[in-house]
């Protein structure tokens, strides 16, 4: 299977490619998105402290995820796009998420309340993108590229600091800063920094993940690896809905209620690339009645997430460059993606391995990811053109959301609510752009415009 082109396709979309193919694609989008799916919950369970948990929450983020990558190539009934749509967690929900967990955590909560809230949060969470995706024409009107283009940059910058602090050894590390933990993280930088400059789309695909493993292998060499408890784990990871119980905060909720929404324009965009790339319609009825598909599949498949104790799931990007990679478009692949998942998933051991990673490790492999949110927020601004009234919601939306960000005792003595709300760059940055968007009449504006070039001209 070599590389194809984007209009020469081996399998089209309802194609069934033979059993070995199929798998072989199939395990490709896993490498491809593997690393994604499993992050999230690494960052979160190190950074809110869940210990002993992580490795059931992997278990249950790759169970969920192969579930809902099948739901949507399948297509029950209106939910799914009838695609090859990898499901996994948006880094987008990292910093609500993590302010929920942070919430629990103020009010003396451990780790099962920390996870009851924010499971609560996400799933009432979830009917938000539900509703949303019948709209999902309309919602493009408000929530435009630039308003998109905002809030996603400011997602990456604000995480970078994550990414940072892990790279150094992790916050109130003993060792923090220190040159064994830093040499290391730029070994797992510099690798994927050369493997993305290889020519070879699979190895560009793959760099993140050969970069961890490069970074591991370093780490039990330098006696940093500690496996012990690793394999004390139960033999098959059992769903079990609201493991940690359901909690709810309004406080919690209104940011990732934001995300949600944000998110749900993100999965339209990253679906029209899969239409271009599987020779589907991107214009009229049958388009926007996928479109609609895949969003409620995300909504629902969130909803499934947080039952089953995991994160939102979005459908990934990275699995359309496979595609093209592969020229197998055929969404009978995206069973087979579903079902490597879910028997990774049915291991608990492998979470258990995986929660041996050295900080600096994820730290040097997290940097470039949320590196790459930013420069894929700062792409989406880019196509759009930078007239006056674009340029003024960018500059008061990044100048409140990241003016929040260094300065958050700007918030302190307002109302918790609004402290929840505004205390965050990425719901500021957002609740900024979509005001400004709504209050900036285009039409008056380009008519401004027009008088002052006449002026100039005269």
């Amino acid at each position: 299977m070599s590389a194809q082109g984007s209009q020469d396709l081996i399998y089209e979309l309802d194609d069934k490619p033979e059993t070995i193919p199929a798998l072989y694609a199939g395990l490709q989008h896993v490498l491809a998105s593997f690393v994604g799916i499993i992050t999230p919950t690494l960052v979160i369970g190190g950074v809110l402290g869940l210990g002993a948990n992580v490795p059931y929450l992997i278990s249950m983020a790759l169970i969920v995820s192969g579930v809902g990558t099948f739901i949507q190539a399948r297509r029950i009934g209106p939910i799914g796009a009838g695609m090859i749509c990898v499901q996994g967690t948006s880094f987008a929900f990292l910093g609500s998420v993590l302010a929920a967990g942070f919430i629990a955590k103020s009010k003396g909560g451990g780790p099962d309340e920390i996870l009851a809230l924010i499971f609560g949060v996400c799933f009432i969470g979830a009917f938000i993108e539900i509703v949303l995706s019948q709209f999902i024409g309309k919602l493009r009107k408000i929530i435009t590229p630039v308003v998109t283009g905002v809030v996603v940059t400011t997602i990456g910058i604000s995480l970078i600091k994550v990414g940072m602090t892990d790279l150094a050894g992790g916050m109130k590390a003993p060792d923090f800063g220190q040159w064994h933990n830093l040499a290391l993280g730029a070994v797992v930088l510099v690798t994927i920094i050369l493997m993305n400059r290889s020519a070879n789309l699979m190895v560009r695909l793959s760099s993140i993940l050969v970069g961890m493993v490069v970074g591991y292998l370093i780490a039990a060499l330098m006696g940093m690896v500690n496996l012990q408890g690793a394999f004390d784990q139960p033999l098959f990871s059992v769903p079990v809905p609201f493991k940690y119980g359901f909690d709810f905060d309004w406080y919690a909720f209104v940011p990732v209620a934001v995300i949600y929404a944000i998110t749900a324009i993100e999965s339209t965009g990253d679906i029209t690339a899969n239409c271009l790339f599987t020779k589907q319609p991107v214009s009229g009825p049958k388009y926007l009645s996928r479109i609609k598909a895949g969003i409620l599949g995300d909504g629902v498949n969130s909803m499934l997430a947080a039952i089953f104790n995991t994160f939102p799931n979005t459908t990934f990007s990275q699995n359309n460059s496979v595609i093209q990679l592969t020229g197998i478009a055929s969404r009978y692949v995206g069973y087979f993606v579903a079902l490597i998942l879910c028997v990774l998933g049915l291991f608990p051991v492998i979470g258990g391995i995986l929660t041996t990673i050295p900080k600096p490790v994820i730290g040097g492999a997290t940097l470039v990811m949320f590196g790459t949110v930013a420069a894929a927020g700062i792409k989406i601004i880019a196509r759009e053109e930078l007239d006056r009234r674009n340029l003024m919601i960018l500059a008061v939306s990044f100048g409140v959301g990241l003016g929040v960000m260094l300065v958050p005792d700007i918030v302190k003595e307002m109302p918790k609510l609004m402290q929840s709300v505004l205390g965050s760059p990425v719901t500021t940055s957002g609740i900024a752009a979509i005001v400004m968007t709504l209050l900036l009449d285009d039409r008056k504006l380009n008519n401004e415009e027009l008088s002052d070039n006449a002026l100039s001209q005269e």
